[in-house]
């Protein structure tokens, strides 16, 4: 069976600041799903995909933005990134925000995630 990449689920924006970005996006009308002011990491519903905050430094050459892609197999496509050389960050895993992800970084620095929700 292929691996299907199935869709962008996400795009996450770093931030040093939560509290501000919070009030921007809630200011602009984004309907808030995870997080807030004093949270690591916030979401935001856009259509069926997510718009994410996430509380980190930004250190150049590293992109400050996260592409994530929906995947058919988290650990099926984290296996397939290793027998082509392709080095992650690090193992699939469970985030709290219910999905199973884990990073590569292109030869630009950008971040690329791979996740599929988790079964309810």
């Amino acid at each position: 069976m292929e691996i299907e990449i199935e869709c962008i689920s996400a795009i996450t924006l770093v931030t040093q600041d939560m509290s501000s970005m919070v009030n921007f996006y809630h200011d602009l009308g984004f309907v808030l799903v995870h997080g807030g002011e004093k949270a690591d990491f916030t979401s935001y519903r856009v259509g069926s995909q997510r718009l994410n905050i996430s509380a980190e430094s930004c250190d150049a050459p590293r992109s400050c933005v996260r592409v994530i892609f929906y995947v058919s197999d988290v650990d099926s496509f984290y296996q397939r990134c290793l027998n082509r050389g392709i080095v992650p960050e690090f193992a699939p895993r469970d985030a709290p925000w219910s999905e199973r992800y884990f990073h590569v970084i292109d030869p630009d620095g950008h971040e690329l995630s791979f996740a599929r929700p988790l079964s309810s």
